[in-house]
This record gives structure tokens, sequence and C-alpha cells, in this order.
């Protein structure tokens, strides 16, 4: 099943069930009112969620026009956001790019932030950043939302959690993060509000692009219209979601809702750092790979990081070419009070 939250003057929106093709909705809030509630009673709502989903496909419930322009991030403010860096590759490279090495223990145990959870961004709602100085970047990723999570559950444990999955783009702002991680606090002002998909899909819609950890499909990146970024999220994931979630909950248990990603989804090539799509590789996830990449061939960065008014684009398609999740899509402006 496919779920949205829709605007309706709340923090949380109004959930939704949205039908396979993305093309219709019918209300889901008479049997929970939101996404966490939904979450938060799992075992007994999903069967009824289920149900009306199946019943949605049939026509045989009263149905509205689904556009993802009115759609909010499926959970639009979460108890918790959860970031990884599961693409080890990506890790090497951005810290090569702020002339850090890379520890080689971050092969065998997960990086992860606590990113911001009050405020996410709705999918098609511009990225407001106040200095073009700032470094803005995309980061295209994909996220699993988690039933409750016992503190020390194993890999198995946390594997039987995932209940929904989604896109994300986490924003970074590359010239604020070397202060700020410099001081041994951080991130926070170096990660802004995150969007997500605009649909949340459980994981049988996955068909077998789903193994239980990872989602073996490309993730496509577009940059002002042209694809910047086709990297296949199954490959080169060091580290999959149950592994993710287990260490998130290593010394914690973790909430219904609680939101975890996957970090920048990033191929290799040949045994190298990969190609530019332009170039028949499979691209790049984030602006901060090409650069340096551009810095390792050429001496220098050649590729800006976002400005105002470029428009980033970020879906998954199944083997057929039919989007699964709906599109992030955003552009840049200036903010101003």
């Amino acid at each position: 099943m496919k779920l949205a939250s829709l605007d309706n003057g709340t923090h949380d929106g109004k959930l939704v069930l949205v039908t396979k093709d993305l093309t219709r909705l019918t209300d889901a809030s008479f049997l929970t009112p939101t996404l966490q509630s939904a979450l938060d009673n799992w075992a007994r709502i999903a069967p009824h969620l289920e149900a009306l989903s199946s019943s949605l496909e049939l026509g045989a419930v009263p149905t509205e026009r689904f556009h993802e322009h009115d759609a909010l991030s499926p959970l639009p403010r979460a108890y918790q956001w959860a970031d990884g860096s599961a693409y080890v590759n990506h890790v090497e490279l951005v810290r090569k790019a702020r002339g850090a090495e890379m520890p080689a223990s971050f092969w065998t145990d997960p990086l992860m932030y606590q990113g911001g959870s009050d405020s996410f961004l709705n999918p098609r709602e511009p990225i407001r950043i106040a200095d073009e100085t700032y470094g803005i970047d995309m980061e295209g990723e994909v996220a699993v939302i988690v039933d409750d999570v016992p503190m020390g559950a194993s890999v198995d444990e946390a594997r039987d959690t995932i209940r929904l999955i989604m896109l994300v783009n986490d924003v970074s702002l590359r010239g604020l993060i070397p202060e700020e991680l410099a001081k041994g606090f951080g991130f926070f002002q170096s990660k802004p509000s995150s969007a997500f998909s605009p649909v949340a899909v459980s994981p049988d819609e996955l068909g077998d692009a789903w193994d239980g950890g990872r989602v073996h499909l490309p993730l496509n990146v577009d940059l002002n219209g042209r694809p910047f970024g086709r990297a296949n999220a199954g490959v080169d994931m060091t580290f999959d979601f149950p592994t993710l979630i287990a260490h998130a909950a290593k010394t914690r248990p973790l909430a219904a809702g609680t939101i975890i990603g996957s970090g920048t989804v990033s191929n290799k090539l040949d045994g190298g750092p990969g190609k530019p799509v332009v170039e028949g590789g499979a691209g790049y996830s984030c602006i901060a790979e090409i650069r340096m990449i551009e810095t390792i061939n050429l001496g220098a960065p050649q590729t800006p990081f976002m400005r105002f008014g470029d428009v980033v684009r970020i879906e998954m398609q199944d083997k057929a070419g039919h989007s699964i999740f709906g599109a992030i899509e955003q552009q840049v402006v200036q903010y101003g009070r």
C-alpha cells in the first residue's frame, strides 16, 4: 500500500491511501487520523489500511485525484530522524573533499547523525537558504520508517520492525560543515530541513526489488532537468537497513515512527569512484562527490554547488518505468523573512 499525508491545516496532515499508479486517493483518516497514529497502533490498524487499499485499487471506495504537489512529507514531523552513511564510497569521497582521512573502522561501524525532525519540507516545497556561499547541496537517499524497536535489538529483530519505505532529499550546506564538525559537536546548522517523497510505501510494493534490507533500483537525481545521478540503491550499500536500525538502537529504544536514512546513495565503477551520467557512469546523488572527483582528476572542483533558481528532482521507478514514491522536486530560493 501507498500512504500520503495531505495538508489539513494541522502539523501532521490527514492520512490518505494512494493507488499504485499514484493517480487516485481515498481518505483513510476515519480509520486513524495521521500516519503517526497509524504507526503507533500498527498491528491493529495495518490490516484495515490494507483492506482499504485493496478496495481503492478495485474502485470500490470514493476517490479523488491525487496531486503530488498537495502532499506533505509522509511524516510532516517525526519523533526521530537518524541518518546513516551506508554507502562508504560516499563517506570516503566527501571526507577527502574537506581534507579528512577516513578511519578503517568506517567500513565496519556505521556513521549516523541525528537530524532535525520537527520541520520536514513538503516534497515540492522550495529549499529556502539565506546565502549561496553556504554551499547548497542535495543528497538523494532512501529511508525506512520503523515500528517500536527495543534497545539492543539484533539485526534480525530490527528487520522485522521496518514498516514503510520512502525517498529523501537530505539537504546539506557544505560550506558550513567543516567548521561545525571541527568543534566536535555537529551537525546542526549545516543540516537544514529535509524533504521526503510524496508517498511512503509498504515493502511489498517493491516486489523483488526489496530483499529485506536494500532497495535494488536506481535512484534518479536530476539537476535543472538533466540527469545527474542514476546510482543503484542496492549496490555498494555497505550497511543495510536492519544493520543501521540495530546500530541506532544499541543504547536506546526507538519509538514507532522513527525514520532511518541510508545516507547518500553512491556507486563505485570498476573499483574507482564512478563517472558522470553523461560519460556513461551511474553519476552521483550529491554535488560534493563530483567535486571531489574533479579535484582528483583536474586539480580543482568544476561543478558549483546549487544556486538560487536551481531545481533538483529525486525519483525512483520500478522495472516498468513507473514512479514508485512520486517525485521530490525542489527549487532553491533565497530565504527572506
